[in-house]
């Protein structure tokens, strides 16, 4: 491969992997001390390891090095015990964690659990929701109640869809459309951004309230969700490009970032904190909007292809330069770690995500994916 920004950045990328395996271990990195490098771990992979095994897988398709091939199945296995688990974003570690092994690798062990993932979330469908909510073991579905649902969770729509054409099941594709459907249709406000959370009626589905589980305000925009919009609107629609109101709602929360986010392209953990600019950035979320912006610059309308691409490719640059750190002398941390994410500020975070100004392993795929597909090596379409 060429000697290209991002060739060279997914090389400090690679060193700061190599630095995380040897910390880990058998574990999985959630969030890591910028300065000393050390991760806060976990067990089986919480909704984040399933991110860690897929930059090892996307590590191997990058440099064809079987150690990385060899480390994504290892480390897939140990997610097993979050295939049943009581909560819809198990989908995340399933479909970052084994269906990138299958997507990516072939990978028949990996295929195996990302279908039985699938299989046991069609269970979790509510027809009265029509959507697959929480669920008692989500990250905040303990304290709230078993009827709420979030933009983040439209993620399990690309799990099902990719579980129901390896299958071919249509049943399993049909909850996979409402589910998509359902969320998108209460989560993009009318001035194009998206809040991040809703409050159902248990018995009509009916809306009952929005809030943010992460954000400054039940009316703010936390930049995380926005991010989490406009991706995984795209990523529905390339799995069933006949839903057009998906790739326009990906379209219409691009823009609004596009029109947002600061002049060096840095998101703001929540775009309406009252004291920015003297708040936290979010590296994580500007990764997430990168890769959705990258697979918008092939699925978009062609006249705005272009657009999409450039800002990805400036938003990219602009996350180099500020946030990943180099390969310098006299710089004591570890090269590759992209710092300034954003896990959880808010004062009712689950202790152990409890960051503010960290590295975040979300991020971190995120920009590896990104830096892969503007490398050439990853096609924007493929994950």
């Amino acid at each position: 491969m060429a000697n290209t920004p991002w060739r060279a950045a997914i090389e400090r990328m690679l060193v700061r992997m190599e630095d995380t395996t040897g910390r880990v271990g058998m574990r999985f990195p959630h969030w890591a001390n910028t300065d000393t490098g050390e991760w806060v771990s976990t067990a089986h992979g919480d909704w984040t390891g399933g991110y860690w095994v897929g930059m090892n897988w996307l590590a191997h398709r990058l440099t064809g090095d079987r150690k990385y091939e060899q480390r994504a199945a290892a480390a897939c296995e140990r997610l097993r015990p979050r295939i049943h688990a009581d909560t819809v974003f198990r989908s995340f570690p399933l479909y970052y964690g084994a269906a990138l092994g299958a997507i990516l690798g072939d990978q028949p062990a990996a295929r195996a659990m990302a279908l039985e993932c699938a299989h046991a979330m069609v269970q979790s469908f509510d027809p009265d929701l029509k959507l697959i909510a929480l669920g008692r073991q989500a990250e905040e579905g303990s304290h709230i109640g078993t009827s709420e649902t979030s933009i983040d969770s439209m993620q399990t729509a690309t799990l099902l869809y990719w579980a129901a054409t390896v299958d071919d099941d249509l049943a399993m594709r049909n909850i996979a459309f409402h589910h998509a459907d359902r969320i998108l249709s209460l989560h993009l406000r009318d001035d194009d951004s998206f809040i991040q959370s809703s409050s159902l009626d248990p018995h009509t589905g009916a809306l009952v309230r929005h809030y943010t589980h992460k954000g400054w305000s039940d009316t703010s925009t936390w930049g995380r969700a926005q991010a989490w919009g406009m991706i995984h609107a795209v990523m529905a629609y390339l799995r069933d490009p006949k839903q057009k109101q998906w790739l326009a709602a990906a379209v219409r929360g691009a823009d609004w970032w596009m029109a947002h986010v600061p002049a060096d392209k840095i998101a703001y953990w929540d775009f309406d904190d009252p004291d920015i600019p003297a708040t936290e950035r979010d590296a994580t979320a500007t990764a997430i909007a990168t890769a959705a912006l990258l697979k918008l610059a092939t699925a978009a309308p062609p006249g705005r292809r272009q657009e999409y691409q450039d800002f990805a490719e400036a938003t990219a640059m602009a996350l180099i330069k500020q946030c990943l750190t180099p390969t310098r002398t006299g710089d004591p941390r570890t090269p590759g770690t992209l710092t300034t994410c954003c896990f959880n500020k808010r004062a009712d975070a689950r202790p152990h995500d409890a960051a503010s100004n960290c590295e975040f392993i979300v991020g971190s795929y995120y920009l590896l994916e990104s830096l892969a597909m503007l490398d050439g090596v990853i096609e924007p379409h493929l994950i």
